[in-house]
């Protein structure tokens, strides 16, 4: 994904502290979001911490829902709700959370989402509800 011609690198203050990069420019437009896991990344299991999941399926959505209406997908989308079942566990390598529209209109938007190992293993799966913030610029995006 370090090819992309629209990689998100640093934007915002959760991409810092945490370290993932966010990649808005896949024709499929799809948004995935990557981290490398390491120890800091892990919870006392030594496996990605489901916190941290939980917040790349998030993006992975929320960007992904802005792509349907902006190309550079930094228009915000607040979530309205996010369920996430982990089903595998997340140990340390590459991650990517990647989103998917299944539904929803002009406001509303329902985006599913997965997040997988880079040796294939799925780790979690994601459905939430997404809502467009009318006027917004993206730069307020977590």
């Amino acid at each position: 994904m370090t090819d992309s011609p629209a990689l998100i690198v640093d934007e915002t203050g959760t991409q810092r502290l945490v370290g993932y990069t966010l990649d808005v420019g896949q024709p499929d437009r799809q948004a995935r979001c990557r981290l490398l896991v390491d120890d800091r990344h892990t919870n006392r299991h030594g496996v990605l911490h489901g916190g941290i999941a939980a917040m790349l399926l998030d993006s992975a959505c929320g960007a992904t829902a802005s792509l349907t209406v902006d190309d550079s997908g930094r228009r915000p989308f607040l979530t309205i709700s996010l369920t996430v079942d982990f089903v595998g566990a997340g140990r340390p390598g590459g991650v990517t959370a990647t989103g998917r529209v299944v539904g929803g209109g002009r406001s509303l938007l329902f985006v599913a989402g997965d997040l997988v190992h880079d040796d294939g293993t799925l780790i979690a799966t994601a459905s939430g509800v997404f809502k467009r913030v009318p006027g917004g610029t993206g730069a307020e995006n977590g």
